[in-house]
């Protein structure tokens, strides 16, 4: 199954690349293809220059038309938030994670 990884980038970004690898970690782990545009896309586009972060955005959801599953981990962020709305207007499954499970997938 492909799973479209849905956690925070922004503010603690070194924080948040490591959760958001564990998270890709367990989903390999349980057998699954993680689909993380937020550990990709920041590698050549610039999320602090607004046409780049729309550019990155909307790429993502075109990634995300292509899985089975979205995972969400911590607080929804504004860009969360539009993933979200994304997925369940496409009746792409949501699964939500609790956040005392987050910090045992960035170990």
């Amino acid at each position: 199954m492909k799973v479209f990884i849905c956690s925070p980038f922004a503010g603690d970004t070194v924080r948040n690349i490591i959760r958001a690898q564990g998270y890709c970690r367990k989903a390999v782990a349980e057998g699954h293809v993680p689909c993380a545009p937020h550990l990709y896309f920041p590698q050549f586009l610039d999320d602090g220059n607004s046409e780049e972060r729309e550019m990155g955005m909307a790429m993502g959801l075109s990634w995300l038309s292509h899985c089975d599953e979205m995972w969400v981990f911590g607080e929804p962020s504004p860009g969360m938030q539009t993933e979200i709305a994304y997925a369940a207007e496409h009746q792409i499954p949501i699964r939500y994670f609790p956040a005392e499970q987050e910090d045992h997938f960035d170990d």
